[in-house]
């Protein structure tokens, strides 16, 4: 309940949203009503575009518990070729349909409502940038790591990103290497890549 405070303490704020750099640089997006979600702030998108931006250009993006789409779409900015967003909130759905149409890049955005586990299970699609930011207390995170790892969705060159809460530290896995953590005051960035 405490993490849950301060998590909403942090982002009671957050009113607008917005894309940070690229050819949509500086347009506002619709942020969640619902403040269970947790919307990844300027300063962290920032710092995160700057580690992966060598993976993005050209590249196929899947933002796993998408959200508003904030991910997928600054990446669409940024010269992405394909962003899917997933998530299993209608409610999330709506929204990234809305911040897409507003940002105007409908011809390279997939919207699926699914569950990651299932998603990951069944496409066939393979990623050059896999970034997922699930819920705080979702049990499954470990198991959905392995599942992209085993299911064999990440291109060979590229990256997986997972934020999660910087109290419960996620480990290795098999196959991928951690080349980074970035740590915030409540979060955590880890950055994994495939072994050669």
């Amino acid at each position: 309940m405490i993490i849950l405070q301060k998590i909403l303490h942090g982002i009671k704020g957050i009113k607008n949203m917005r894309v940070i750099s690229g050819k949509m640089r500086g347009t506002n997006l619709e942020s969640p009503k619902d403040r269970r979600v947790r919307p990844t702030t300027d300063r962290i998108k920032e710092d995160l575009f700057n580690i992966i931006m060598p993976y993005v250009g050209g590249s196929k993006v899947l933002d796993l518990f998408a959200g508003s789409g904030a991910i997928g779409i600054e990446a669409i900015s940024r010269g992405c070729k394909k962003s899917y967003f997933v998530d299993n909130n209608m409610d999330s759905i709506r929204l990234i349909k809305r911040n897409i149409k507003k940002t105007k890049c409908e011809e390279e955005s997939v919207v699926i409502k699914k569950d990651a586990v299932s998603f990951v299970n069944t496409t066939k699609e393979k990623f050059d940038v896999i970034f997922m930011d699930p819920p705080y207390n979702y049990e499954k995170l470990k198991n959905l790591i392995e599942n992209i790892i085993k299911c064999d969705i990440l291109c060979k060159d590229g990256i997986l990103i997972v934020e999660h809460d910087k109290n419960m530290p996620i480990g290795e896995y098999k196959n991928t290497v951690k080349i980074r953590t970035k740590s915030y005051s409540l979060t955590s960035i880890d950055f994994f890549v495939l072994e050669e």
